[in-house]
């Protein structure tokens, strides 16, 4: 094999191996990981909207299947890390992952007939349906493959020790809300403007240009993601290699998903007087599986230290599940609140000037980003530093006014509203990238336990504006929706202190060789939490007779319930993670 093969990819200089201060392997994950999410948020924002109006589910059932779909998308990069770590690398698994999203995304561009109300009763076009279900199950695999990949090799381009891989971490986060802040504003947009397989369609194509970005961009990951043994992959199993076992298998998991959430969103169990929903006790198995691997593997294969640094691991990512339980209502319980009881449109300038855009703005700059991307990783190789430097500044300004043009002047609906989220991550991600490394050199860094308690207690403190907001519609009176715009910057200056830090904490304090199983771990948490999320929605689930208007003081009043419930559930669980704080930081053994 030589030298300039995938496998082994040319060695790279010194000055050519970073650029902007980070390794330029990180930026080819950047936008791997951005189009991705591009694909998987574009999906997002229209979903429940798409089974509410389309479909005709009732809130009860549309909660229901997008709690299982998120447990089970989450669930997956289990078993995704896991065959990443033993045998196929983390190259082969996010190829896989991205082909796979790009089938099932361009899947759910195929929306059949509408549902409609006959003699009261709802009738769905059966196949269409069964060609959704499908669809996701492919976006399930998907994701399982690449998730939990993406984010290891952005770990191991950082030594253990550098003092970097906080802010590398913080900046891959903001590629990830780069592509989720454009995905709102693009595939809402075309959604629900032209149709949703317009909106679906767009996702998929998003997809097909994260997969190209990575294939190209191998030479700078310098071989961190390559199978760890490709001897075991070629190795005969039954007359077949490994590796084809492996993807014969995938299609069969596939069948099995898409069987699976069917069940898990339309099934419900009960265990004497306690009714839960089939997508939860999947939930409870795969914990319980989890839990009995972790506890055998600690108590067998670590020493003290790796025992205890686990043991933290396993409590910190505790604090991610509590933490997008309530994240997660973003794109559940918020979404409908702000689609029946609050206005859309923020400054009131998209009325005012009658422009009506035929497509966003925000479509021609990202469809640029990844050409400019590559010509100033090109140019920075060549020692052009500046003409590198300059071709980021143009990416950044041309995304900038992108999205200046679409907030400010293109009509919202509660599906694009979802873009505030990553706005404000992408807003606040230079600042935290800046403040991590600030506050080491100073010796005042906060431990990563203390840090994600301030970020479940911000995320409490989310809801107060919806509280407030719920009052005002009580009264007859459609909320503002600045009041959305606030909870979502608190969201997410809580989200900026938890989740890159919680994903850098696997890499740092994992076992290595267990590390892939680990990063599955930590999205296995927001498995639970996707599916724990859907049940506290359900608590304002509102029921429209058809064609009748909603009941704005009734349906206040189960929103303001949840709201004021779930405040409680956050600064409660941060101050107990405050006070646990001095116990991890002993455990974690000096890691920063």
């Amino acid at each position: 094999m030589t030298a300039a093969s995938p496998a082994t990819p040319a060695p790279l200089s010194a000055r050519d191996d970073d650029f902007l201060g980070h390794p330029k392997g990180l930026y080819v994950c950047f936008f791997t990981e951005m189009w991705e999410r591009f694909s998987f948020y574009g999906m997002k924002a229209l979903l429940l909207l798409y089974l509410l109006k389309y479909h005709l589910f009732g809130d009860d059932a549309g909660y229901d299947l997008i709690g299982a779909y998120g447990g089970l998308v989450y669930a997956v990069p289990v078993i995704g890390g896991l065959l990443a770590d033993r045998y196929l690398g983390m190259r082969k698994a996010v190829v896989l992952g991205g082909v796979l999203l790009v089938l099932g995304h361009l899947g759910m561009a195929y929306e059949g007939h509408a549902a409609q109300l006959v003699n009261g009763k709802v009738v769905r076009d059966e196949t269409a349906m069964q060609v959704f279900y499908l669809s996701l199950a492919l976006i399930i695999a998907g994701v399982g493959f690449l998730k939990p990949n993406i984010s290891t090799i952005v770990g191991k381009l950082y030594a253990q020790d550098d003092p970097r891989r906080d802010s590398g971490f913080t900046l891959f986060y903001a590629g990830i809300n780069v592509g989720a802040l454009f995905s709102s504003l693009i595939c809402a947009f075309l959604g629900e403007t032209y149709g949703w397989k317009y909106g679906f369609g767009a996702a998929g194509i998003g997809m097909i240009a994260g997969l190209a970005m990575f294939v190209w961009g191998q030479r700078y990951l310098r071989g961190h993601a390559e199978a760890a043994n490709p001897a075991a992959l070629r190795e005969k199993v039954n007359g077949l290699s490994r590796q084809t076992w492996i993807y014969l298998g995938t299609a069969a998991g596939v069948l099995v998903l898409w069987g699976t959430i069917q069940f898990a969103s339309q099934v419900t169990l009960k265990l004497g007087d306690i009714s839960f929903t089939a997508a939860l006790a999947i939930m409870l198995a795969t914990l319980l599986a989890f839990l009995i691997w972790f506890f055998g593997f600690i108590a067998r294969d670590c020493t003290k230290v790796q025992r205890e640094q686990m043991l933290a691991l396993v409590v910190l990512i505790l604090a991610v599940l509590i933490f997008f339980t309530l994240y997660e209502q973003t794109y559940g319980s918020w979404v409908t609140f702000n689609d029946r009881l609050m206005t859309k449109d923020m400054f009131g300038a998209a009325d005012a000037a009658n422009y009506k855009p035929t497509l966003p703005w925000s479509l021609f700059s990202l469809a640029a980003s990844p050409p400019l991307m590559i010509l100033a990783l090109i140019a920075s190789d060549r020692g052009r530093n500046g003409a590198a430097k300059a071709l980021v500044a143009l990416l950044v300004l041309g995304m900038a006014a992108a999205t200046a043009h679409d907030v400010v002047l293109v009509p919202q609906t509660a599906g694009s509203l979802t873009y505030l989220g990553p706005f404000f991550l992408v807003v606040l991600a230079p600042l935290f990238s800046w403040l991590w490394p600030w506050l080491a050199r100073r010796g005042r860094n906060p431990s990563k336990p203390v840090t994600m308690s301030l970020g479940l207690i911000l995320a409490g403190l989310s809801f107060l504006p919806l509280v407030a907001a719920a009052k005002v519609s009580g009264g007859g009176e459609m909320a503002s929706v600045w009041y959305l715009v606030l909870a979502y910057l608190v969201l997410e200056i809580g989200e900026m202190c938890l989740s890159p830090i919680g994903m850098s904490a696997v890499t740092q304090l994992s076992v290595a060789r267990v590390v892939g199983l680990m990063m599955g771990a930590f999205w296995l948490s927001t498995a639970f939490s996707e599916v724990l999320a859907a049940q506290f929605a359900k608590i304002a689930s509102v029921e429209i007779p058809a064609g009748g208007a909603i009941d704005m003081a009734a349906a206040s009043v189960k929103y303001g319930e949840l709201f004021s419930m779930l405040t409680w559930l956050g600064i409660g669980s941060g101050v107990l993670f405050l006070v646990l704080s001095p116990w991890l930081k002993r455990w974690m053994h000096g890691v920063q």
